[in-house]
Parts: C-alpha cells; structure tokens; sequence
C-alpha cells in the first residue's frame, strides 16, 4: 500500500499517470484464445471454445410456442402499465370469459394518483364507492406481437452458442469454472476481454470506455461467433450489454441468463462518487478499493477468496480503466420499457449476500420481465460464479435444457358409441335379408334401430 501511495504522489506532482493502460502480462496463451481486432488499434482477447463431440444438426426436442402479447403503457405522470394480452383467460363471476387484469408497475418516487382503489365503508352508495379517477393522457404505448419458440439447446447442436460477458473489473478468467463445464458437456463456449480489461489492448482515451463504445464491441464479438441459438449469459454490468444484444438481435438470441444484473433501470454515472476522483488519487487508494470489492463481492473474506480473486484476475484494472469505466455508464435508453419489450427467457440468479446489488432489484427486474424465472442462492454473493460454481452451472444447464410443455391437442369425441355402431351394423345385415329374418327378430331389429337413435340426438344438443 506504501509503494502504490508513493506512486500515485509521484503521478501527482509530475502530472503523468504511472497506470498501466496496456494489456496485462499473462503467460504463454494456450489453445481456444484468440485476439480481435474489432476497430483499428482496439484488440480484444476472446477465448473460443470448440469441443469436439457427435454433431447432431437438429434439435431432437420439438420444443413449445410461447405467444408474446403485450400492450405496454407509459403515462405522463410516471405510471407504467403492462397488459398481457396472450395470457389465458380468466372466468368472471357471471360466467363469462374476461382477460386477466393487467399488471401496473410504478416507478419509484412517483405518487399513487388514482391507481389504486381503497375498499368502501358499509352502506355507500355507487358513486361513493367508485371515486373519481383522473385519467392521465398516455406518453407512449408499445404493442408486442409475436411468437418464439422455445427448445431445449443440448451440446450436442451445432448450432448453439454460449457467450459469457463480465463486469467492470473482472475477466474471461472469472468464467474459468463455467467454460471448462459446459465445454466438457459439448457447448461451443465464447467470453471476451472487454476493453482493458484481462488481456484486451487498454486504449488511453476515457471515450473509449463508455457503455456505447463496449457494446459495439460486443456486438461485433457476437456477429463474429453467433450461431442459430445462441445464449448470453452476463454478470453485473455485463448483463446490460446482453440487454443491449437481445434488443439488436431478437430473432438469434435463444435465452439469456442475468447473474447479479440489478434492475430494470437506465444508466447514469452518479456525481457524488469515489470514481469521480482523480486518477492518482485512486491509484493510492486501489488497495483500500479492492479490500473493498473483496468485502462486498464475497460472503466470506479468507485466503480462499483472496486466491480466487488472484487467480482469476478479477479486479485487476488499472485505476485511468476503472474511473473511465464507472465515469461511461450513461445509457438512457435502458429503462423499464426497454426490458419490458424484451421477449426472451430470462434467468435471474442473485446472490443472497451480495452487497452491490439488492434482492429488490432483481426482483423489479422478474416483474418486468415477459418470462423471467429468479433463483437465490443463499450461500452467495456478487461473485457467486466463483464461490458457487458448482450451483450455477447446475442452474445454468437445467436452464438451457429447458423448454415450455407443448399442451396435448383437444380429443375429439366419437359421435357414435360402440354398441351403436355394432347394433347399426346388425340392423343393416337384417335389414338386407328379410327372407332369413324371424319375427322375433325383426322386433328386435325394431327395437335395437330405437335405441340407435338416441345418442345421435344427445350428440347433436
């Protein structure tokens, strides 16, 4: 802590950063990595893997249809309403059939003008009991419409693909756990560096790093390895670059999986923030900052935790990286509309311990969210892929193998029972040798074509 201190004074007086803004020193790279020049000068580390395994071209599942139908509201005061027009209908109390009633989120701050109804006393009258609501004129209305179907993605596709994106700090190293597990299974896995971060060039300009200038990166990274289906599996900031990409590319984006993401919020840099302090400020201060990740991004802090985050390079950034990073999240199109408009299956897993990002968010998020599934993980936090890797994959997997039940079309009735059909068979043959048929027998024919009649007319009521 004294040498970093001592550095950070010395970049002080002489005015020049002494960060390190180039990639980091690693060892001789083994096989599955490879460097993308996304931009002129912008190289980015991605890591690819190809297991070799029995390619089978289509899924052997049929899968199941979802229908997507949403009406979406926004109203000058704030108000949010979503209405799910291809839910199942529900039975009214006089019998008849009505849609279910829509779902009214409202953002926080905004005051509850009107939209919730108090229960009337005893003995009011009609007009009493329904008091005026004032109706506020709609801002803006989005319709869905669409349908997606849905099947289970097993590693034995070739055309599926897992991309895995991290936060601001991390690297492709934190996915180590993740990306030797689904590569084992079969997956054809790709997570890239974003820019300066692991191994990916570190360009010295603060533009560099705003939230529009890596998600072009990453959409590049997924035009260059996307499959048919493909999966986007994100933690913490990354899972706004998932959002980002299951905006631009609805009709490939199969599933996508949001791990410590936060809510449904736009992005804005916050003004009263250690970030905003110069950068030799914070290079003195990087061992208190990543005390601090250690205490707030782990429920326990041992020897343990300290080796993950070494091993795994994880907060490993240079200070100039870290407050451009923070300094570039402004994105405001990321609002509640925008993921409401999102369409795909969503895992939520959260971290019960984490202290980045609370529970209520991600649960803000699964409420917005047209199929959104959470999962806490108790003994967790906001790296919960390296403290629990082994419950995150388990989740992970049942999740790509997942796919909605197909209902079993409607059986159609029989009009005409067995016994009838025999007994109208019997009547015909009698019918046709009337030379060979008794007496007896042909009131018994009389009888039987009686009886034969009856279903039909309870069939046709």
């Amino acid at each position: 802590m004294l040498t970093s201190f001592i550095e950070g004074l010395l970049c002080c007086l002489s005015s020049k950063s002494t960060n390190v803004v180039g990639p980091v020193e690693t060892s001789e790279l083994a096989d599955g990595y490879e460097f993308v020049e996304v931009k002129p000068g912008r190289v980015l580390r991605v890591r690819h893997i190809i297991p070799d395994r029995p390619v089978v071209e289509e899924p052997t599942g049929t899968g199941g249809t979802v229908s997507c139908k949403r009406k979406i509201t926004v109203y000058r005061n704030g108000q949010l309403f979503i209405e799910n027009l291809g839910a199942e209908q529900k039975s009214s109390q006089n019998g008849e059939t009505e849609p279910n009633n829509p779902v009214e989120v409202e953002k926080e701050g905004t005051a509850e003008t009107g939209a919730r109804e108090e229960a009337p006393a005893a003995g009011t009258t009609d007009q009493q009991q329904q008091p005026r609501k004032r109706r506020w004129k709609p801002k803006r209305t989005v319709m869905i419409d669409c349908e997606r179907k849905i099947s289970a993605c097993k590693g034995t596709h070739a055309d599926v693909a897992l991309f895995f994106i991290h936060g601001v700090g991390g690297s492709l190293d934190i996915w180590g756990n993740q990306l030797d597990f689904f590569s084992k299974l079969g997956y054809e896995v790709i997570t890239p560096d974003l820019a300066g971060h692991g191994a990916s060039s570190a360009p010295k300009i603060a533009a560099a790093y705003t939230f529009y200038a890596l998600a072009e990166d990453m959409r590049l990274i997924f035009k260059r390895y996307a499959r048919k289906r493909n999966i986007l599996i994100g933690h913490s900031y990354g899972v706004s670059f998932c959002t980002f990409l299951a905006h631009e590319y609805p009709d490939q984006i199969h599933k996508m999986v949001m791990i410590n993401g936060g809510g449904p919020t736009a992005l804005e840099p916050s003004l009263c923030s250690i970030f905003n302090l110069p950068t030799c400020v914070l290079h003195c201060l990087s061992p208190l900052l990543a005390w601090s990740f250690l205490k707030a991004g782990f429920a326990r802090q041992g020897a343990k935790e300290k080796q993950l985050l070494k091993d795994n390079n994880a907060f490993n950034v240079s200070s100039f990286v870290l407050r451009a990073m923070m300094s570039g999240q402004y994105w405001p199109e990321g609002d509640e509309v925008y993921h409401a408009e999102i369409t795909v299956p969503v895992l939520l897993v959260h971290g019960m311990h984490d202290k980045f990002v609370p529970i209520e968010e991600d649960q803000r998020m699964a409420e917005i969210l047209l199929m959104a599934f959470l999962k806490v993980l108790e003994d967790g936090s906001h790296m919960i892929m390296m403290e629990c890797p082994q419950a995150v994959n388990t989740l992970l997997h049942e999740f790509i193998l997942w796919e909605p039940a197909t209902p079993a079309p409607p059986k159609k009735d029989s009009k005409a029972r067995p016994e009838t059909a025999k007994a109208r068979t019997e009547n015909t043959k009698s019918l046709s040798e009337p030379s060979n048929a008794r007496p007896a027998t042909a009131r018994e024919t009389s009888s039987n074509s009686g009886t034969a009649e009856k279903p039909d007319s309870k069939t046709k009521k």
